[in-house]
């Protein structure tokens, strides 16, 4: 479905439930991380771009101080005094778009009662930041709503603090930046320490390609632990190394002085991921499309060998896709279930001929494979 028809369709439900029109309807878009995975929390660089799916947010103001949130997709509905608003308050979907509300009134921005349902054709728990697309939906439908004049960049701060603090998973800031900020026919270049942004041309299209993403079928979630664990880690090993965090070190080798083996694969694949986005941002910036696929492939075998959150469905569908005709691919996401991208010639009836036997081989159901053409970031559509 276009983002338009799941704004149509969620002004339909609006209408069904409440009796009255939706004031607006706003959408925010998923996200790819071309590369740089785990390297936001530890204040480096990454390089996403927006995907043309995402969350809508059919929207109106009411005045009884109250959020009225309906899921299609959960045909659930959450009721809630904004006064009693608070981490630990509420769990499920309903603490993204809560959490946000929270979050801006504890900003001191006045956003009052909403009655909000939302929509989505994004695969949840597929790697590709449904969390953070529902949260940016709600933020900038609550922003409008209200009048608010807040910035972006303020916005995704909020959005990530809805996710740490009321969700409770300790996220770094890419994915929010990556749906809010983000420009068709280019990625992001975000420096996770300064929030400082650059808009990097990304076209495979004008170079012949195509970037493909294959939902594995395998879900993971965020709030499982392991997560935060890798979190953990990585801080550990900073401590390890003296430095104020993995950004701080600019090569690989110097992993090999933490004495412990995991603190030291964990370090390697940060200090490794960020020079490769460097590395990527680069290429681009030389019109040098192609050869992006080698630093994906080198990717994957440092979020499956060193960082360890990698899963079977990923392994063979990035070694599928290659054998395939692929330039590179690699997982993306946090790991433990997901998504994979790869970089694939215009005719990509190959690489999905591949990995889909490959998954038969093995009697996986069939993974789907969805276009990924750099789009831009949240908006208002109705």
């Amino acid at each position: 479905m276009t983002p338009a028809a799941v704004a149509d369709r969620a002004a339909g439900r609006f209408r069904a439930w409440h009796g009255v029109e939706p004031e607006g309807v706003w959408h925010a878009p998923g996200r790819v991380n071309l590369i740089g995975e785990h390297t936001d929390y530890n204040r480096g660089w990454v390089l996403p771009f927006a995907l043309d799916r995402g969350v809508v947010v059919a929207a109106r103001r009411r005045d009884d101080g109250v959020l009225d949130i309906r899921s299609i997709q959960a045909g659930d509905r959450a009721t809630l005094p904004l006064a009693g608003l608070g981490p630990g308050g509420v769990t499920g979907w309903a603490a993204y778009p809560a959490g946000v509300a929270w979050a801006m009134r504890e900003a001191g921005h006045p956003v009052g009662g909403a009655s909000l349902v939302i929509d989505s054709d994004l695969p949840q728990g597929a790697g590709l930041s449904s969390s953070a697309a529902l949260e940016c939906a709600a933020a900038i439908a609550l922003a409008d709503l209200y009048g608010l004049r807040a910035p972006r960049t303020e916005l995704a701060r909020l959005a990530r603090r809805a996710e740490n603090v009321m969700v409770g998973v300790p996220s770094g800031i890419m994915d929010q930046s990556a749906s809010l900020l983000c420009e068709a026919g280019h990625a992001l270049l975000l420096d996770c320490r300064t929030g400082g942004t650059t808009p990097v041309p990304f076209d495979p299209a004008a170079a012949g390609l195509g970037l493909l993403v294959m939902d594995t079928g395998a879900r993971h979630a965020l709030t499982d632990g392991r997560y935060a664990l890798r979190r953990a880690e990585c801080e550990r090993a900073a401590r390890a190394l003296g430095v104020p965090s993995l950004r701080d070190v600019t090569g690989p080798a110097r992993a090999a002085e933490i004495s412990d083996p995991v603190l030291a694969r964990r370090a390697r694949h940060v200090i490794a991921d960020n020079c490769r986005v460097r590395a990527a941002a680069d290429l681009l910036g030389a019109d040098d499309t192609a050869a992006l696929g080698p630093l994906l492939h080198a990717s994957h075998a440092s979020l499956r060998d060193d960082f360890e959150v990698s899963w079977p469905q990923a392994d063979v569908a990035a070694e599928a896709a290659e054998r395939a005709g692929a330039l590179g691919a690699r997982m993306v996401g946090g790991g433990f279930g997901g998504s994979v991208i790869a970089l694939v010639p215009g005719d990509d009836a190959a690489v999905r001929a591949a990995v889909t036997a490959g998954y038969a081989g093995r009697g996986w159901p069939p993974p789907r494979f969805l276009a990924a053409p750099p789009s831009g970031g949240a908006r208002r559509l109705l």
